[in-house]
C-alpha cells in the first residue's frame, strides 16, 4: 500500500483530460503543413487522415461542419497546410490535430489560386460566353507557338478532313510571362482587323500539355476577360483532356486537345463522301421507286379513260331522267294544291265569315246584359263588407279609447309607459289625447 508521503493515484480518465486540457490550453490554434495519408470518409461525414514528414506523422480529424468548406479533393501524397487545435481524444488516449481548414502548399497554393479567380470570374459572368462556332469557319485564326507540337497536329487534322480550311496562324509565346500579354494584344488586333475583313470568322487559341505552372498563362486574369469582351468566337484547346484553364472557361467553347478542337471545327471529307454517296442511292433508288408508281398511276388513270361521246350519251340519259322525275313531281304537286284549294272552299261556303261575326255580335250584347247588373250587385256587397270592417276596426281603435277620455303614457324613445315603475321622478314624458299630445314630468311615483 502506498506510505503517507504517496500522492493518491490519477484515474485514466483524469490523465487524459489534464493533458487534453494542457494541450488545447497551451498550444491554442496553429499551422501544420505535411502530407497527406490515409484519408478516409466514413459515412457521418467526417475526415480523418495522417499528416506526415520524413521523421514523424500526426493523426488528423476534419469534421463534417468543417469539411464541406474545403473545396479541393484531398487525396493521398498531395502536400497540404492546416489550421486547427492540438486535443486528445480521451476514450482512447489518441493524440491528434482538430483541423479546422486546409489549404493546397506547393501546387496546392497554386490551385487555390486559380479556384479563387475562378469563382471570381464566374459570378463576374465572365464565363457566360456559349456562341456557336461557325461550320465551317470560313477563315480560322489560331493563336499558337509556330513551332509547338499543338500547331502541327491542328494542321495536319484540318488537312486530312477538310483540305478546303484556310487557316492563318498568329504566332505568339504560350508560356512564360511574355504570354498572356501577347494573346491579349493578337486578340484585340483580329477583333479589329475582323471589322475589315468579315471572313474571319473564328479564333483557336491552343497549345499542348505541360505542367500547372506551364499552362499558367492561360489563367491570367486579363486574358480570360479578352476572350470574353472578343466579338468573334473563340475556342480554346490547351493541354491534354484532364488540363482545365480560365481561357477554357471563357471561351465559347472548348475542347479537350488541340487534335480534338480541329475535328470539332470541320467536317470530315472521307464521312461527307461516303454520306454523298448514301444521299446518292438514296436519291436514285427513291427516283426509280417515284417513276414506277407513276407509270403504274397512269395506266389505271388510261384503263379508266372513256371517249367524251360516251360521257355525254350517258350524261343525256340522266338529264331526261332527272327531267322526267321533274315534271312527274309538278304535275303532282299542283295536283295536290288544286285539291286542297277546293276543300277549303268547300269549308269557307259552309262556314261564312258574315254568319260567324253576327253570331259573335249576339254573344257579345247577351254578355254585357249580365255583366253590369252583376258589377252592380258586386259593388253594393264590396261597400257593405267594408262598412263592416269598419266598424270593427273603430271599435278596437285605441284612438276610440282616447276619445272616452283616456291618454297613452310614452317616453322620449317612443315606448308605451305600463307600470310606475317604468318612470323615474324628474323624467319627461308625453301623453298621447284624443285630441293633441301633452308634455308631462314625473313628480313621483305612488303606491297602489
Amino acid at each position: 500500500m502506498p506510505g503517507p508521503d504517496t500522492p493518491a493515484p490519477l484515474s485514466v480518465s483524469e490523465v487524459n483530460r489534464r493533458a487534453r486540457q494542457t494541450l488545447e490550453r497551451d498550444f491554442g490554434e496553429l499551422w501544420v503543413e505535411g502530407e497527406l495519408s490515409g484519408v478516409s470518409r466514413p459515412g457521418s461525414g467526417h475526415v480523418y487522415f495522417t499528416l506526415k514528414d520524413e521523421r514523424a506523422q500526426l493523426r488528423c480529424a476534419l469534421f463534417r461542419n468543417r469539411a464541406r468548406f474545403v473545396a479541393a479533393p484531398m487525396r493521398d501524397g498531395d502536400l497540404v497546410k492546416v489550421r486547427g487545435r492540438l486535443s486528445i481524444f480521451e476514450p482512447r488516449g489518441d493524440y491528434q490535430l482538430i483541423v479546422e481548414a486546409v489549404q493546397a502548399a506547393g501546387v496546392g497554393e497554386l490551385l487555390a489560386a486559380f479556384e479563387r479567380l475562378k469563382t471570381r470570374l464566374a459570378a463576374e459572368g465572365v464565363f457566360a460566353n456559349a456562341r456557336p462556332l461557325p461550320y465551317p469557319p470560313r477563315h480560322l485564326l489560331v493563336l499558337s507557338s509556330p513551332t509547338g507540337a499543338a500547331i502541327r497536329d491542328v494542321l495536319a487534322v484540318l488537312a486530312a478532313r477538310w483540305p478546303l480550311a484556310k487557316v492563318t496562324l498568329i504566332p505568339v509565346p504560350v508560356q512564360g510571362r511574355e504570354a498572356a500579354p501577347a494573346l491579349i494584344s493578337a486578340l484585340g488586333l483580329l477583333n479589329r482587323q475582323s471589322a475589315l475583313d468579315p471572313s474571319r470568322d473564328a479564333i483557336l487559341i491552343t497549345r499542348g500539355g505541360g505542367s500547372l505552372e506551364d499552362l499558367w498563362a492561360f489563367n491570367d486574369e486579363h486574358l480570360a476577360r479578352a476572350i470574353f469582351h472578343s466579338r468573334l468566337p473563340v475556342m480554346s484547346a490547351v493541354g491534354h483532356e484532364v488540363d482545365v484553364t480560365l481561357a477554357d472557361f471563357a471561351a465559347d467553347v472548348r475542347a479537350p486537345t488541340p487534335s480534338a478542337a480541329a475535328e470539332q471545327l470541320v467536317p470530315d471529307r472521307r464521312e461527307l463522301a461516303a454520306r454523298l454517296v448514301a444521299l446518292a442511292g438514296r436519291l436514285e433508288r427513291a427516283q426509280l421507286g417515284r417513276l414506277e408508281r407513276e407509270a403504274q398511276r397512269l395506266d389505271h388513270l388510261r384503263a379508266r379513260l372513256r371517249h367524251p361521246r360516251e360521257a355525254l350519251a350517258r350524261q343525256r340519259t340522266i338529264l331526261a331522267q332527272l327531267e322526267a322525275r321533274l315534271v312527274r313531281a309538278i304535275q303532282g304537286r299542283l295536283a295536290t294544291e288544286r285539291r286542297r284549294e277546293a276543300h277549303l272552299a268547300q269549308r269557307l261556303a259552309a262556314h261564312p265569315p258574315g254568319r260567324q261575326l253576327e253570331q259573335a255580335s249576339q254573344r257579345l250584347a247577351r254578355a254585357r246584359g249580365r255583366l253590369l247588373p252583376a258589377m252592380q250587385r258586386e259593388l253594393a256587397r264590396q261597400r257593405e263588407r267594408l262598412g263592416g270592417l269598419a266598424r270593427e276596426l273603430q271599435a278596437v281603435s285605441p284612438l276610440a279609447v282616447l276619445g272616452r277620455g283616456y291618454a297613452i303614457l310614452e317616453d322620449d324613445a317612443g315606448q308605451v309607459i305600463r307600470r310606475a315603475t317604468d318612470t323615474e321622478p324628474g323624467q319627461a314624458l308625453t301623453a298621447r289625447l284624443g285630441e293633441g299630445r301633452l308634455r308631462l314630468e314625473v313628480k313621483r311615483r305612488l303606491k297602489g
